[in-house]
């Protein structure tokens, strides 16, 4: 038996404005392309289904950020700028059309990356678009979380693209974190791990999908930066080289991974690999010593340091041949160890054993060999790194960073601007400086990272504004990652195995 049913006009007055609302919410779409970016970035915004000719006001969050007229069709496509306070995490950019009342809305995640050692491919050593931490907050930043690895981590620096914090360990594997953590929980383990066959003090450098790190196995490894599905991946491919790579780290630009090795030749492989599991350089530069400096590029030239106290500089193309000699060379004066260069402004900058700081101009001077246009002296020996910010070069000299003018005083030997030390117990800086918005960031063997105002504090000699602890482990010669208010390093903890620690801190208010 059949029954007839009527719907009380009111209910059906409700499905009406139900279907009516629903037809309202599929009108009209926006689509943006990237999705994700730095602050400042910008986004392409493109819009359907709204009224012909209508103004539509597009809205970063709950700021105007750019109106534009749909066309016939009810089209639109207009570039949006990400604004510079934009902080990271997810935003709402919406779309009203300023007739029809249309709406749509689409999802921008702000986020930076740091795909490599010191950032940049210059080596500078800069996070431009850090806008959490500051000289007013740094104080709170405490440890959030820390991820757990075999073994100590030692030289290897923390590279963070996507999501993802890379890092290498001595116990001879790359370690992929989660970079936002694991909570509730406080100690991580990796989404998945490499494994090379010797130690790995190499930092990871990820470009195109692949990441890549050296070892002392003597070659350079490339995983893909999504793992692989399991726990554990195996290289894409993997680089000969003729001597053990150790703190030099991979270099990609212009599809080729730069990385010197103990043998004192600059590698120069395809980034894309060989087609073969196994793959040789496509040249080679060779240099008077062994090579423990991570390669900088600027304007088509290869700069790396040199234990026979040389700054090398190589066209990035290479020769013709497989093996290349030098364009010219700058005389640093004695030994380069792990110190490698940072290019900035027409000037490259290394530090050497005997405590100089060097500068040099990052065309040469028209010969084979050349002087540095001026050196900063400090007291101690440097093994790592200068940085480079805002007129001023940050160099780590036994137990002090120092900050020298970048522009140099005038005269060939120069004094510092300022030089800072730890509250507390003193030890080695080998790392190299990182500086985000105002700060400098320098790891330090005493199991912290300092943090300095960047602008020194009115006199020769100042204090941290806040340290960064290790827990029982002196050694920190990871230099410091600081993307998206939180900061990377690695180190250890030699009371808890597996020993191995990524420590990351974030501002707790």
């Amino acid at each position: 038996m059949s029954r007839n049913f009527t719907i009380p006009s009111v209910i059906f007055a409700l499905i009406l404005a139900w279907i009516a609302g629903a037809s309202f919410a599929f009108a009209a779409s926006l689509s943006i392309s990237p999705d994700s970016g730095t602050p400042t970035a910008k986004t392409t915004a493109s819009g359907s289904g709204f009224s012909a000719g209508e103004t539509v006001s597009l809205r970063f969050d709950a700021s105007t950020a750019a109106s534009i007229a749909a066309d016939a069709a009810g089209n639109f496509a207009q570039i949006v700028l990400i604004p510079k306070s934009a902080q990271p995490g997810a935003h709402a950019i919406q779309a009203l059309g300023q007739s029809s009342g249309l709406a749509a809305a689409a999802t921008f995640t702000v986020r930076t990356n740091w795909p490599s050692y010191k950032n940049e491919p210059s080596r500078v050593g800069v996070n431009p678009f850090e806008n959490i931490i500051n000289k007013n907050n740094a104080k709170f930043l405490t440890l959030a979380w820390v991820g757990i690895l075999g073994d100590l981590v030692d030289f290897s620096s923390p590279a963070v693209v996507n999501g993802v914090v890379y890092v290498g360990s001595f116990d001879g594997k790359l370690y992929a974190f989660n970079a936002d953590g694991c909570a509730p929980q406080t100690s991580c383990q990796p989404l998945w791990t490499g494994a090379t066959g010797n130690d790995i003090t190499s930092s990871p450098a990820v470009s195109n999908g692949v990441v890549y790190i050296g070892s002392a196995d003597h070659k350079l490894y490339a995983f893909p930066a999504k793992g692989c599905g399991t726990s554990t991946c195996a290289p894409l491919w993997t680089g000969a080289a003729g001597g053990s790579i150790l703190e030099s780290s991979p270099l990609v630009a212009n599809g080729v991974v730069y990385v010197g090795a103990f043998d004192g030749k600059l590698y120069a492989f395809a980034a894309t690999g060989c087609g073969s599991a196994s793959c040789n350089p496509l040249w080679t530069g060779a240099t008077g010593g062994k090579i423990t400096s991570s390669p900088a590029i600027s304007n088509g030239i290869i700069y790396v340091g040199s234990q026979d106290g040389k700054l090398d500089a190589f066209s990035a193309t290479g020769c013709g041949a497989t093996t290349c000699s030098a364009l010219w060379t700058g005389n640093a004066g004695t030994a380069i160890y792990e110190s490698g260069p940072a290019v900035s402004n027409g000037v490259v900058y290394i530090g050497s054993a005997d405590g100089n700081l060097s500068a040099f101009s990052a065309a040469g001077c028209g010969q084979p060999s050349c002087q540095p246009l001026w050196q900063g002296t400090t007291s101690g020996i440097i093994t790592g790194s200068p940085s480079v910010a805002n007129g001023v070069v940050y160099i780590g000299s036994d137990n002090l960073l120092y900050a020298f003018k970048a522009s140099g005083c005038g005269s060939a030997t120069c004094s510092p601007l300022w030089f800072g030390q730890p509250d507390g117990s003193q030890a080695a800086i080998v790392s190299a400086p990182t500086i985000a918005n105002g700060l400098v960031y320098a790891s330090e063997n005493n199991g912290m990272v300092m943090v300095f105002n960047a602008a020194g504090c009115g006199s020769s000699l100042c204090l941290p504004l806040t340290q960064l602890l290790t827990q029982n482990e002196p050694i920190v010669s990871s230099s410091p990652t600081v993307v998206n208010g939180t900061v990377y390093f690695g180190s250890a903890n030699q009371n808890v195995p597996p020993i191995g620690r990524l420590y990351v801190f974030k501002r707790s208010r």
